[in-house]
């Protein structure tokens, strides 16, 4: 399953190395115009990765002293980076991704060189077996023990040192030219260090190809920390142990892949130079814009907090009047009833009811 995954994703990368080819005719040209493509091509996703990393920058003073004033509380710092982030409007994840995205490319590409024939040419099996017969023929022989890996590389190297043999014999078959400046790009360093006094800039051109790719790695992880703000720890780890794994893995693989290195960092290089400058700007007015609107905001906030305190005051004062106003009536004596002259005897004032009598004081 993986394998059929890894065929389909190398047939557009194969497709446009091919086209490439049969354009300039030159290998090493083919690649580094196969890799300006694709930089291209993913350069629009890219970009809000990119501005999300520039901003994320920015915010690492914010984010250490989160960090110092919830040391000991893990959780408290997790909550409090989270509503930093979404007030901030930055996924700290956004990046990440196209951060690895040359890796599958960078097997894919490897795939191709490795096995021109059927991933560069797109020949079957049985056309791959009949050339190879066809080769032996002539005095072809076919790698073993660990050369074999490489077995279509040398296949195809011959076919281009006799391609009077073969061409017109076989559908799809191209006469593949691995020299690039004068040097082989399908031979490997590390099999060289032995010539290195004898073989000339064949040889000596091959073996710089990793130590340029190394060095370019390295300056491309200084510019990236510089822009990103990651300077420490595991920065610092990466800065060193990606430039290592190029050097490596130039001298163990074939030298085409270091063309594709070389050629892709630089392109990175000025690609990230280019876009800290556009961002930059671009942050810089949003930063005065949004400063702008936490000013408005806060002088908006305030108004509001005024006339909230004013309503308050308003609706307390009438409150207050209100209750003095039920007080002085509780306290206010009730009115006693008056007694008019009709229900008065002598000095005595009595109220007349229903039991009056007017002799009642005669007797």
């Amino acid at each position: 399953m993986f394998a059929q995954l890894g065929y389909y994703i190398c047939v557009p990368f194969a497709w446009l190395t091919r086209v490439f080819y049969s354009l300039t005719g030159s290998y090493g040209l083919a690649l580094i115009l196969f890799t300006l493509v694709v930089k291209l091509v993913i350069l629009p996703f890219q970009l809000k990765g990119k501005k999300s990393m520039l901003r994320m920058s920015r915010m690492q003073g914010k984010i250490k002293e989160i960090q110092t004033r919830y040391a000991n509380n893990k959780q408290r710092q997790q909550a409090e980076m989270a509503d930093l982030y979404a007030r901030e409007g930055v996924n700290p994840m956004s990046g990440c991704l196209w951060s690895f995205l040359p890796f599958p490319i960078l097997i894919a590409l490897y795939a191709i060189i490795r096995q021109p024939l059927s991933h560069l040419m797109g020949l079957g099996a049985d056309t791959i077996t009949a050339i190879s017969n066809a080769a032996t023929k002539i005095g072809y022989t076919v790698a073993e023990g660990s050369s074999s890996a490489y077995e279509q590389i040398y296949l195809a190297k011959f076919v281009h040192q006799n391609w009077d043999s073969f061409q017109g014999q076989f559908d799809g078959l191209i006469n593949l030219d691995y020299s690039f400046l004068g040097m082989d790009l399908a031979s490997q360093g590390s099999q060289l260090f032995g010539q290195i006094t004898t073989g000339g800039w064949a040889v000596i051109g091959v073996l710089l190809l990793p130590v340029i790719a190394t060095a370019l790695q390295f300056l491309m992880t200084i510019v990236s920390m510089k822009s990103n703000g990651n300077t420490a720890g595991q920065g610092k780890l990466m800065m060193y142990l990606l430039p290592l794994m190029t050097l490596w893995m130039g001298y163990i693989l074939p030298a085409a892949l270091c063309i594709y290195w070389i050629a892709n960092t630089a392109f990175a290089i000025v690609q990230e130079q280019v876009l800290n400058k556009y961002f930059n700007k671009i942050l810089d007015r949003e930063e005065t814009d949004k400063e702008r609107a936490k000013r408005e905001a806060r002088a908006a906030k305030m108004m509001a907090g005024r006339e909230r305190a004013r309503q308050q005051q308003e609706l307390a004062a009438g409150k207050q009047n209100a209750a003095k106003k039920g007080q002085s009536a509780a306290k206010k004596p009730e009115k006693k009833a008056a007694t008019n002259e009709n229900g008065r005897v002598g000095q005595r004032p009595y109220a007349r009811g229903r039991a009056y009598s007017e002799n009642h004081y005669d007797e």
